[in-house]
């Protein structure tokens, strides 16, 4: 396996573009299968979950032109709506296509998800919904089975605020009879954007990015060309290694209203974080100060921007607190940071991390997406050489990470089929 080798104490300096969001790219390819025509999307990330999608997505049946930023899918010949287990082991996010297949075909075949082991994830709330919505559901060898003649709109309380469960939910009531209500819904700019390419390709929905919305119905879908919005993850990455290193770097394509938990944050820990006419800009000088952080649904602080925020606040002057509260296993970076002279601590869901005056390079493991994230920035930061192991998890959400950051001035070299396993 691939692994990262960096030699830190460089502050990143200069200018570097967002991509488009992974989050919101995943279930809108899932959505193609709401129509039979040809659908383009621009502004696609070249990731390893795209990759995924895609083979997915030619597995059932559909014809996929990935030419990274444009991707072009056309489900109009799908054969087989399954969701084979080989493939959704590698991205939980594969669960998104279980709406669309029940909605227009009226089974579905999907294997329970994988991904990152950050927690139990479960897909209650999704399997509930369609419920409501008339799908009879069957769990078995490790597969979903839902099956319905047509879905027919309902009101859905959910539960929990789940951004895949409302995805799911509002592409199978985008082609359900009658209306249908989402009480309770995720909030999250990806679920505004998806909701916006359903209603171009024809959907009635409104409400979506608060927590009530609205589908009306509608009998049948029509083709979309759509530009994905930046990732707002990968540009809050940006700006806390920018921060980090003490450097000074311009973020550019990112939509500022979508990381202002993070940019608050960053502010409070005493970084410069302005807009500028193409993005925000990032100026950092010294240990930043210690600045709390408590993880929660959107509009609150991204539970995917918590390791990165912990690898700045290793070095700040004094401890701050971070509470994790959406997922009961995502301090898995704590353990690989220790062997860096990080001091942090966990206590149940709160790690209390004391900043040290430096951290020392170290080989270390990634064991999830946004972990891997934490160990690049801690690399980035690091007296001497750090290995980081595993890094097909970085290849999961960010697009050629170490080449972009070397134009910054970083000093990362990509090793492959190496790494402590």
């Amino acid at each position: 396996m691939d692994s990262l080798i960096i030699e830190g104490g460089v502050p990143l300096r200069g200018t570097i573009r967002v991509s488009g969001a992974k989050n919101a790219a995943l279930p809108i390819l899932a959505a193609s299968l709401l129509t039979d025509g040809a659908c383009t999307f621009r502004n696609v990330p070249a990731l390893r979950d795209l990759d995924t999608t895609a083979a997915l997505l030619r597995f059932m049946g559909a014809t996929v032109d990935v030419a990274p930023p444009v991707v072009t899918v056309n489900a109009g010949s799908i054969r087989t709506p399954e969701a084979p287990y080989d493939l959704v082991k590698q991205m939980r996010a594969s669960v998104l296509v279980l709406g669309p297949l029940v909605a227009r075909f009226g089974h579905a075949r999907v294997s329970l998800p994988g991904g990152c082991a950050i927690g139990a994830r479960p897909i209650d709330q999704h399997l509930k919904g369609l419920e409501a919505m008339g799908a009879s559901i069957t769990l078995e060898h490790g597969y979903v089975d839902a099956k319905c003649d047509r879905l027919r709109g309902a009101t859905i309380y959910l539960d929990m605020a789940t951004v895949t469960g409302t995805e799911n939910l509002m592409m199978a009531a985008a082609l359900a009879k009658g209306r249908t209500q989402l009480i309770g819904a995720a909030k999250e700019p990806e679920v505004e954007e998806l909701a916006r390419v359903l209603n171009k390709m024809g959907a009635r929905i409104d409400g979506a990015g608060t927590d009530v919305i609205h589908i009306e119905g509608v009998d049948r879908l029509h083709p979309v060309e759509h530009a994905i919005i930046p990732d707002r993850i990968e540009a809050g990455t940006f700006l806390v290694a920018a921060a980090a290193t003490g450097g000074d770097v311009l973020v550019e394509g990112v939509v500022p209203e979508h990381i202002e938990p993070v940019c608050q944050k960053l502010r409070m820990a005493g970084v410069s974080v302005v807009r500028e006419d193409t993005g925000m800009r990032v100026r950092a000088d010294g240990r930043p100060r210690p600045v709390d952080v408590t993880t929660a649904p959107h509009p609150g602080f991204p539970t995917d921007m918590q390791a990165q925020h912990m690898a700045l606040m290793c070095l700040a002057k004094g401890t701050s607190v971070i509470t994790e509260n959406i997922f009961e296993n995502r301090f898995m970076h704590v353990s690989e940071l220790h062997r860096m002279g990080a001091h942090v601590e966990i206590r149940g869901r709160a790690a209390i991390v004391t900043g040290v005056e430096k951290l020392s390079g170290a080989r270390v493991m990634a064991t999830d997406l946004r972990a891997s994230a934490c160990l690049v920035i801690a690399g980035l930061v690091a007296d001497g050489e750090t290995e980081i192991s595993r890094v097909y998890h970085l290849d999961r959400g960010y697009e050629r990470i170490e080449q972009r950051l070397n134009a910054l001035g970083a000093r990362i070299r990509r090793v492959k089929g190496s790494g402590v396993e």
